[in-house]
């Protein structure tokens, strides 16, 4: 969430810089107008709280000398009156008021590109070689039914279109990613977690998928609770109302978790294959860091996550995402694509945000400067990698003519010294 007093302050730098990711002006101009409201009703409110207990001051000194105090009594009750009507109007545009602050999205840094859309992400560098078939490369869905790993079919009778069930040498190949996943980022000094894949609604809004992004999660009838879209969520509400110690920060987390999300407007996008599903696993890294090292955190998370990319001998490109183009939350975004040789093109794998301090707002969390003031920190996110879009990476890329696949050599020791998945040997 972004500093009221902030917007109050620099009102045209911010609608300025709100533009670019499609807030209108008028917006602004309207959250200032609520925003004065309250505080115009917040000082009649406090004025009347003095009256009233001067008038109180007033009626008990009336008691002690004896003395009527009926016309006292009278005004405090109309002044009672009148402030519990204030209360309710004050009540009533707070709510407004940060409602309306909970929609606007953070603040993009200074330097990433200005644009209304992907067209305007820049290429940062590419990493390895798109491998050159002598044969025509295949779908990675078709890779993996040929084999008997993938059965979509079966998925969509049981849950309905964009679910799967992973078979035999298909599992374990997806087992022996996450398990990679998780063991390079322990060794880069991240910790591992399990946490809770249903959340409340303060959880949610501390992230920022709530009020905004209800319709793209799956919620639990007549409750308070929700599936989660991705691990960022309980990871970053682990220290929620919380201070970190200084001494502890940086603070590094990752965990495995599945993913749910609707894909509320998607329609007719990636409808095969396992790069748009309603359920997913992905390994997700965190961060939490002070303001001056959060920027230097993003580069090594980026890295972090090109590194499994690298260890898996996949080629990939980073890009930095355009104002327009960038999730709710973030402040400066890298995007991994890797390549997909049976699309020709690259697809993302891994999305790296640094939010600066726009969850720790919501979500309350601190740490003391120098000086011993709370200050708010700032939080990092990012895929360490989507758990199946890497396996479909693996597959077309890994494809042999004869319709097998070969392990990269990274994962072999986690597939039982595997070389090869064949027509012939689909089980694990």
């Amino acid at each position: 969430m972004l500093d009221i007093k902030m917007i109050r302050q620099n009102p045209d730098d911010i609608k300025a810089r709100l533009a670019t990711r499609g807030v209108e002006a008028e917006t602004i101009d309207t959250l200032l107008a609520k925003d004065k409201e309250r505080r115009e009703l917040l000082v009649q409110s406090e004025s009347l709280k003095q009256k009233r207990n001067e008038v109180s001051e007033a009626i008990a000194q009336a008691k002690r000398n004896k003395e009527d105090a009926t016309e006292a009594i009278t005004a405090m009750r109309e002044v009672g009156g009148q402030i519990k009507q204030l209360d309710a109007q004050l009540a009533e545009v707070e709510e407004i008021v940060h409602d309306m602050a909970a929609r606007l999205p953070n603040l993009p840094n200074a330097t990433i590109p200005v644009g209304p859309d992907e067209d305007y992400n820049v290429e940062l560098r590419k990493v390895g070689t798109p491998r050159k078939f002598d044969f025509e490369p295949k779908a990675h869905w078709d890779i993996g039914e040929d084999l008997g790993i993938l059965d979509f079919e079966r998925g969509a009778k049981v849950s309905g279109a964009r679910f799967v069930y992973y078979k035999g040498w298909g599992a374990r190949l997806e087992r022996a990613v996450y398990n990679f996943m998780l063991d390079e980022h322990a060794k880069e000094g991240y910790t591992e977690v399990l946490p809770p894949y249903i959340v409340n609604a303060k959880t949610m809004y501390g992230t920022g998928q709530f009020p905004k992004f209800k319709e793209d999660v799956y919620q639990v009838n007549g409750e308070d609770m929700t599936l989660i879209p991705t691990a960022e969520v309980p990871l970053t509400n682990y220290y929620r109302d919380e201070v970190i110690p200084t001494d502890q920060l940086p603070v590094y987390f990752t965990a495995l978790t599945p993913s749910f999300r609707s894909e509320a407007g998607s329609a007719g996008r990636d409808t095969r294959g396992l790069i748009r599903m309603h359920q997913f696993n992905k390994v997700e890294m965190v961060k939490f860091a002070k303001p001056e090292e959060s920027y230097n955190e993003l580069e090594k998370m980026t890295q972090n996550a090109g590194d499994i990319m690298e260890k898996l001998g996949l080629p990939y490109h980073v890009i930095t995402l355009s104002t327009g183009d960038m999730g709710f939350s973030a402040a400066m975004t890298h995007d991994l694509e890797v390549w997909m040789p049976a699309q020709d093109t690259y697809r993302e794998i891994s999305s790296c945000s640094n939010c600066e301090d726009f969850q720790a707002r919501r979500a309350h969390i601190q740490y003391r400067d120098e000086n011993g003031k709370l200050q708010f920190v700032h939080t990092l996110n990012g895929s360490g990698l989507a758990v199946g879009r890497t396996v479909a990476a693996i597959l077309e890329n890994y494809q042999n003519e004869d319709g097998s696949v070969t392990i990269p050599e990274a994962l072999r020791p986690y597939m039982g010294g595997l070389e090869k998945i064949t027509k012939d040997d689909p089980e694990a």
